[in-house]
């Protein structure tokens, strides 16, 4: 069957063929006159690497750490291709932009060179072997303000809690393998610093806004109570109306228990004792500025940044929050037990550190530190021959120890995890300080307010140890050493700043005055 064509449709098809036959000659004309434009290599040697310090002196710290990385890519280049920055260089820069939101400052040594390579092209006149180890050391710039200060500064400020090392091969095996740095999800970082930075960003806010006005009360001020009317009741309501401790503002001047309510929770999340009255500690609570408050975040999630993330993945363990003076057990990721806590005073601070519980000691003797036995008991019995008698106080081996007993100054109970520091935890007779809002008395253990409590809870590892044969052992008047089937980790932190479990901020007095010197480290480049 033969086919016939129109003769439009045959022009048409001729026009197509022709165009396209043209079209493909000039396609292979154009591919022809076109340069082939090379691959970028660089050769970056360790006298390359030299010579950029002597021009770059503030960032010599970096030096080693440079040299290593372009040794292990062999010398190339590792943030630069024929067509400019690649992608994972342009990722790196703008994290560094946000380092802000981080609670940080982006304050690199060669801000103006580095804003150069990135922002303005044409501005960047450094060479492209400089570029490329500019932005190599603005990669551990970032990558060491995002991870925290080094273990030699963490310790200077008297954090022994375990951390973990930064590695800065996780983050240069990322280089070529994709053009990221780990997002929040991925980074692992310990869970607390992601919601401290959420608390960051509300009270920026707030600060934008104008923060908060300071409630402004008379000398003889004393307290206000459901029923009193005066203008200060206005401005308390505003205050707590900004962080959202009142949920609606009516512009009331008079104390209602609306009110009350409302300065209830925010003393139970400031470290204080909730009563219904507004008293002069709680004015003066409110009348902290959102800038300090803001910086008391920014210290607690520098904090954060020295934590194994690792740590809250434990089935069990013990945390002790020093200005919180509460002890908390998590068992199965969920708060088993609380308790408030005495800890060290001023002059002898609790340390910040870890261990391994693995005894509990039951009518325990209390072994006097030599500290003070020269500091209290050695004046009490040049002053009082029977000093020793009266304490329940004896000597054993040349030491001096307090026999059991419900006045011994370890209680009924103490639980041990060894460590240098000779710190444990234990019960107390002295358990009106309990009452106290500020609970820093100890020589530097920690404790307890509800031993027994914590006893039954750690012994359920044990069928065998009942709460009755708990409460027998505790008072019988002879030392009890058992040892924990399974041993307990211990954390005894510091944070001035916490996001519990409901989502809902907290804040508690610098008991140890840590957060100032903190601050100052932060803001020093």
């Amino acid at each position: 069957m033969k086919i016939f064509y129109s003769p439009v449709v045959v022009i048409v098809l001729f026009l197509v063929f022709s165009c396209n036959s043209k079209s493909e000659k000039k396609d292979d004309l154009k591919k022809t006159s076109e340069k082939v434009v090379p691959e970028l290599k660089l050769h970056i040697d360790s006298v390359a690497v030299s010579k950029f310090y002597e021009s770059y002196p503030k960032l010599v710290k970096f030096q080693t750490k440079v040299l290593d990385l372009y040794k292990e890519k062999k010398s190339t280049q590792l943030w630069l291709d024929n067509k400019g920055v690649v992608e994972f260089g342009n990722t790196l820069f703008n994290k560094y932009k946000g380092l802000e939101t981080e609670g940080l400052s982006a304050n690199f040594p060669y801000n103006e060179k580095i804003n150069a390579v990135f922002d303005n092209i044409a501005e960047n006149k450094l060479s492209k072997i400089d570029t490329d180890l500019m932005i190599s050391n603005l990669y551990f710039y970032y990558v060491q303000k995002i991870s925290g200060a080094d273990e030699k500064t963490v310790a200077k400020l008297e954090w022994l809690l375990p951390r973990k090392k930064l590695d800065y091969k996780v983050f240069s095996d990322s280089i070529h393998e994709k053009a990221t740095i780990s997002d929040d999800k991925k980074s692992k970082m310990f869970s607390q610093y992601y919601k401290l930075r959420d608390a960051l960003h509300q009270y920026r806010e707030i600060e934008k806004k104008g923060g908060w006005k300071t409630v402004e009360v008379g000398e003889d001020f004393k307290n206000f109570k459901i029923g009193d009317s005066v203008g200060a009741i206005g401005q308390i309501r505003e205050r707590l109306y900004i962080t959202g401790e009142l949920k609606e503002n009516d512009k009331s001047n008079v104390c209602d228990s609306t009110l009350i309510k409302a300065i209830k929770n925010y003393e139970i999340h400031h470290g204080l004792t909730p009563k219904n009255i507004i008293l002069k500690e709680h004015i003066d609570e409110l009348n902290i500025p959102v800038s300090d408050r803001i910086k008391t975040i920014i210290a607690n999630m520098e904090r954060c940044r020295w934590i194994d993330p690792q740590l809250e993945k434990g089935k069990e363990y013990i945390e002790v929050n020093i200005p919180e003076f509460r002890l908390y057990l998590i068992r199965d990721h969920e708060i088993a037990f609380v308790s408030p806590v005495v800890v060290g005073k001023a002059m002898t601070k609790t340390v910040i550190f870890s261990g391994m519980m693995n005894n509990i000691v039951f009518s325990p003797y209390w072994n006097v530190p030599t500290s003070i036995i020269n500091k209290e008991i050695k004046p009490g019995m040049a002053k009082n021959k029977n000093y020793l008698a009266q304490k329940n106080l004896e000597w054993n081996n040349g030491a001096v120890r307090q026999v059991p007993g419900k006045n011994n100054s370890l209680g009924l109970v103490k639980f041990l995890f060894p460590n240098s520091n000779n710190i444990y935890l234990h019960d107390t007779p002295a358990k009106s300080l309990f009452e106290r809002e500020n609970r820093a008395f100890s020589h530097g253990c920690v404790r307890v307010g509800k031993p027994r409590e914590l006893a039954i809870e750690l012994l359920k590892q044990d069928p065998t140890w009942t709460p009755a044969r708990i409460d027998k052992a505790m008072h019988a008047g002879k030392e009890n050493w058992v040892s924990l089937k399974k041993k307990v980790p211990v954390y005894i932190g510091y944070f001035t700043a916490w996001v519990d479990r409901k989502g809902e901020l907290n804040f508690y007095k610098d008991v140890y005055q840590r957060d100032e010197s903190l601050i100052k480290l932060l803001t020093e480049e």
